[in-house]
């Protein structure tokens, strides 16, 4: 397959040198993937002008650093770089899971959706640490293995996503549902000198709520969860607004 690999880890992140890796002993890859760290960025865009436009520098055989955030690198990708087009947009893989409300916050998850939105299959890859080590290869092994599969469960509008441990042999591999996650990160305020209110994150422990089918209990159990998202807004529809007497 013709594969476009990108991230918000940046281009030099071990996770996205591994899948690529991995994958590039298979198929034909190519990297578009953020000059710098751009984690949590969500669908930011950037609005590029001929004056301050966004830029491309090649790191490699079909491989790019470039100044923009996840989803301009797939843009990038799709609309300028690659002819003929990619087969699969797969972004990652990521240090940190992205499961359940994780996907509002997430740049690897934009820049698969971003593919997704164009009618090409897209693949989110996320992995947890419990070791802190970082071994990529097991999920990297698993994505190529099941590449036929996994591109097979994409639709135009629909991506997935897909989280698991570092940790292998995996349990098996679970479809699932998206979790709640509730967050303990502290905002701190302080006085700069310069007479500004400044302020920063101190990130604290995360729960999750969900179902015996939710992907955060499926990675805690050693299993690859994988969730089709719809990148499409739900249907419109009236929802009883006809009843309610606006002021106008």
């Amino acid at each position: 397959m013709r594969i476009l690999i990108t991230n918000d880890d940046g281009y030099e992140a071990k996770g996205i040198r591994i899948l690529a890796e991995v994958l590039g002993r298979d198929h034909d890859v190519w990297i578009i993937a953020p000059d710098r760290n751009r984690s949590a960025v969500s669908h930011s865009i950037t609005f590029a002008t001929p004056e301050s436009p966004v830029r491309l520098k090649p790191v490699g055989e079909h491989s790019f650093a470039c100044t923009g955030l996840p989803v301009d690198c797939t843009i990038n990708g799709i609309r300028g770089i690659m002819e003929p087009l990619p087969d699969v947009v797969i972004s990652g893989i990521n240090e940190g899971v992205n499961i359940g409300t994780d996907l509002l916050f997430s740049g690897t998850a934009a820049a698969a959706r971003q593919a997704s939105l164009y009618g090409i299959p897209a693949i989110a890859v996320s992995a947890d640490s419990p070791s802190g080590r970082w071994n990529y290869e097991p999920l990297a092994v698993f994505v190529r293995d099941n590449l036929d599969i996994l591109v097979s469960l994409c639709e135009p509008w629909l991506f997935l996503n897909i989280n698991a441990l570092d940790v292998a042999p995996y349990r098996g591999c679970k479809c699932t549902s998206l979790s709640r996650r509730f967050y303990s990160d502290i905002l701190n305020i302080y006085d700069g000198e310069d007479g500004r209110v400044l302020s920063h994150f101190t990130s604290g422990t995360i729960e999750s709520e969900g179902d015996e089918y939710a992907d955060a209990r499926a990675v805690e159990e050693g299993y690859v969860s994988v969730s089709r998202i719809y990148a499409q807004p739900a249907a419109a529809g009236s929802g009883g607004f006809e009843n309610l007497q606006f002021h106008l």
